[in-house]
């Protein structure tokens, strides 16, 4: 028998060699496959979660549109002489017919005085104003 030829006793312990390889192959792979299937189970879980979550809010009802606050009328006496005379009016007004209503003299002053209060009311919505310079109370 020449060195290079295997002996039965070479090829054994090889096969053996081999076999512990593919063991401890086998068992790495069973540990991963272990902590895969550990994964998966919290994977389950946490659709499982998201699902209840989700059916939850459908079943929530929609909410309201939030109510905005009711516009304040500024506290100065001509505030209300002006809405006084809105109240009485039947259609759109223009400053000077504000000021004629308030008896107020026709003066570019006054006008001017209650328009910028007529722009007021227009800015905290108690007013409208359709068209420059026309005034009116908001539709309901």
């Amino acid at each position: 028998m020449s060195g290079s030829e295997l002996t039965l006793g070479a090829v054994l312990a090889h096969l053996e060699e081999q076999e512990r390889e593919i063991a401890a192959q086998a068992e790495a792979t069973q540990a991963r496959i272990a902590e895969l299937a550990a994964q998966l189970v919290e994977f389950d879980r946490i659709a499982e979660e998201v699902r209840i979550t989700r059916k939850t809010l459908l079943a929530l009802p929609e909410p309201s549109p939030p109510t905005p606050p009711a516009a304040q009328l500024p506290e100065h006496p001509a505030y209300q002489q002006i809405m006084a005379v809105f109240a009485a009016a039947d259609a759109p007004l223009r400053a000077r017919a504000v000021c004629e209503a308030m008896e107020l003299e026709i003066a570019p002053n006054n006008v001017n005085n209650i328009r910028l209060k007529l722009k007021r009311l227009v800015e905290r919505g108690i007013l409208t104003e359709p068209e420059q310079g026309l005034f009116t109370q908001p539709r309901l």
